[in-house]
């Protein structure tokens, strides 16, 4: 959900008259941290049915790529949207943290997907995922939230997805339109100075 949320903004942004110029003078404090946290959760999806030991320990890694993920996101508080990024992490973080380490997905929401993907939640091959029970913490953080057509890509996800992709378009919003902003005010200056000019 949080690379729909980067495409969806991006593309608002250019239909709002945006450019990618800001990103390129974005400075983040450990700004590195970021790629290498997707980077851990990609090898751990790929490998966690593959590679026993990773399996074993896969619930320590989402944490840990948690905890270091959401201090990444404190630091860089000051950034436009990154509270309520960092409130949507610390929703799916509670939630997991709570049900040792994994996500509980509601069967009723998930019905809209793939029925491999049930198959396999029942069979525990997702390490980051697990069924929502009774017996589980903080159900309603999980991710029982379904969003089907006419959207293009069926999923299920939880409050703290939603939060989060709020932040993600406040972010990526303001840095694409913050150059009109600029040029507004220039502009605006520019024919204060010209009327000045001209009274003289």
């Amino acid at each position: 959900m949080v690379f729909d949320g980067i495409v969806i903004s991006a593309i608002l942004g250019l239909l709002r008259g945006g450019s990618f110029r800001s990103f390129s003078g974005l400075r983040l404090k450990y700004g590195w941290i970021f790629p290498v946290l997707l980077a851990v959760q990609l090898i751990v999806f790929i490998t966690q049915n593959k590679v026993a030991w990773i399996a074993a320990i896969s619930s320590y890694l989402f944490i840990a790529v948690y905890v270091i993920g959401l201090l990444f996101l404190w630091m860089n508080r000051n950034q436009n949207g990154f509270m309520l990024i960092w409130i949507g992490v610390l929703l799916n973080f509670i939630v997991m943290i709570a049900n040792g380490g994994r996500m509980p997905v509601s069967l009723d929401a998930a019905a809209i997907l793939d029925p491999a993907f049930t198959t396999y939640l029942k069979e525990g091959l997702y390490a980051k995922h697990q069924i929502l029970t009774d017996a589980s913490r903080f159900g309603f953080l999980g991710d029982i939230i379904p969003i089907s057509s006419p959207y293009p890509r069926e999923q299920v996800i939880s409050i703290g997805d939603v939060i989060m992709n709020i932040g993600i378009f406040k972010f990526i919003q303001h840095l694409m339109l913050q150059h009109k902003g600029k040029k507004a005010s220039e502009s605006k200056l520019g024919g204060d100075l010209i009327s000045v000019l001209k009274r003289r």
